[in-house]
């Protein structure tokens, strides 16, 4: 039988050494290496025991006999993030959020765990970045100087589980994962390892116990969520906030949500009380033009659930043998493929000009449904004759020059009337099909090809 295999552990340092020695290799002292054994103890691992899960065991049954319930929410009170989460935090629910650092995560969960806090539901905030000093330094900023939220500034996962095992939160703030070590890894906090082990077992506790874990989550140069992509896959929700840190608007995006829509967006603007939802989004996407003016054009695109007014602009200029196309908030590869439909099929050339286009706001726009709203304002722009004013479209342009339907036309529709639009080019299967008061005041034109929609603009002037 093989013997098990042995480690000399020092009792000074906690150094370990793979044979005996009179000197511990790392703190140089004498005699203090006592021997052990390096494997684990028989249905264990750093997990506790090996028959540990998520949930109880229990017995094999299809889904028609299981009985469904509907996740409990608990609102945070700010209506922007509850907007993002589905409706809330759900109990026993693991959220991740990422974003730049200084764009305001933890300003926001400071907030968040403050109201779930007066609302009555046990609390904890866990601060590896900061000292207790400098978060109620920042609970002062904000404006909530008699927070009773219970903070600890600790690193290390043992205790951290030991306070959530003592305390049972209903929520618990951990700001942030790469700050998190486990004694059980070696490596160092932020590590692959460290972040994956300290993650799994953060799941594992919410899961065990229904409280409600948020990891704050650096992200890399690039943008992405810093550490392994498992950990994305460990949670229930990924939230991204976005935004420029010279500009006061702030947008938080769920990029995965177990409990919820994805690729719902909050919106945000930052003031010196922290953080504020902004009620109405569209009117920080939508430049104030006294007059209309040539190559703007208005859109209605979809964020998630929400219907978001969004000006295009675009700025066509002489250009020399080798024109640039350029493109901010747009795929600059279908900027080009629409240019070439709008050569061939409604006769527009831009073969020698510059063409800059931009989604006004800092947005970002990857759905299709923006194609005629950026063809219409090249040729705004190229013609210097500006759109009517109240003016939007939306529709997506294929490459024989047909215009499609945008999804949920009706709703885009709907928020364009509401705001005081009074002229719409969309495609011909999203016009209403009968009258109907939400569109009162908006004249709709439903157009098949883009030859059409430019007859049809042409015809306004």
């Amino acid at each position: 039988m093989a013997k098990d295999k042995s480690i000399f552990t020092c009792t000074e340092c906690g150094g370990t050494s793979a044979r005996w020695m009179g000197k511990c290799p790392s703190c140089n002292a004498w005699n203090t290496l006592i021997e052990g054994s390096s494997e684990p103890a028989v249905g264990k691992n750093r997990f506790g025991s090996v028959h540990a899960s998520l949930a109880p065991t229990s017995e094999v049954l299809p889904l028609a006999q299981i009985q469904a319930a509907d996740f409990e929410r608990h609102p945070t009170g700010i209506d922007e993030l509850d907007r993002v989460l589905g409706g809330g935090m759900v109990e026993g629910g693991v959220v991740l959020i990422g974003g730049d650092p200084g764009i305001g995560k933890s300003t926001l969960l400071l907030q968040a765990v403050d109201a779930l806090q007066r609302s009555g539901m046990n609390t904890l905030y866990v601060t590896g970045e900061e000292s207790g000093a400098q978060v109620a330094m920042r609970s002062r900023r904000l404006g909530l100087p008699d927070s009773q939220v219970p903070v600890l500034p600790e690193i290390q996962l043992e205790k951290i589980l030991h306070t959530l095992q003592s305390r049972q939160p209903g929520i618990a703030i951990i700001d942030s994962i790469q700050t998190v070590y486990s004694d059980q890894l070696t490596s160092a906090p932020g590590s692959v390892a460290q972040v994956r082990e300290c993650a799994a077992h953060l799941t594992r506790t919410a899961k065990s116990t229904g409280t409600t874990i948020v990891l704050v989550g650096h992200v890399t140069k690039e943008g992405a969520l810093a550490g392994p992509r498992v950990l994305e896959h460990m949670v229930d929700t990924v939230l991204y906030f976005e935004g420029d840190t010279h500009s006061n608007f702030r947008l938080i995006r769920a990029i995965k949500n177990r409990f919820g829509a994805v690729n719902e967006i909050g919106v945000f603007a930052m003031t010196e009380k922290g953080l504020k939802g902004v009620s109405n989004p569209s009117a920080i996407f939508l430049s104030q033009h006294a007059e209309p003016v040539p190559g703007s054009c208005v859109m209605v695109t979809l964020e998630g659930t929400r219907p978001l007014l969004v000006e295009i602009q675009a700025l066509v200029d002489s250009g020399g043998p080798s024109p640039r196309r350029l493109s901010v908030g747009l795929d600059r590869d279908r900027l080009a493929m629409l240019l070439a439909v709008l050569h061939r099929h409604a006769g527009v050339a831009c073969m020698d000009q510059d063409v800059f286009v931009n989604a006004v706001g800092g947005v970002r726009i990857s759905e299709p449904a923006a194609d005629l709203a950026v063809m219409l304002a090249i040729t705004s722009s190229l013609r210097g004759k500006a759109l009517p004013k109240g003016f939007i479209a939306f529709g997506e342009v294929g490459l024989a020059g047909e215009v499609r339907p945008a999804p949920r036309g009706q709703d885009r529709l709907k928020e364009a009337a509401k705001l005081g639009f009074k002229v719409a080019v969309v495609p011909k299967a999203n016009a209403p099909k009968k009258n109907d008061k939400a569109f009162e005041g908006l004249t709709i034109y439903p157009v098949e090809r883009i030859e059409e929609a430019m007859q049809v603009v042409r015809g306004l002037d």
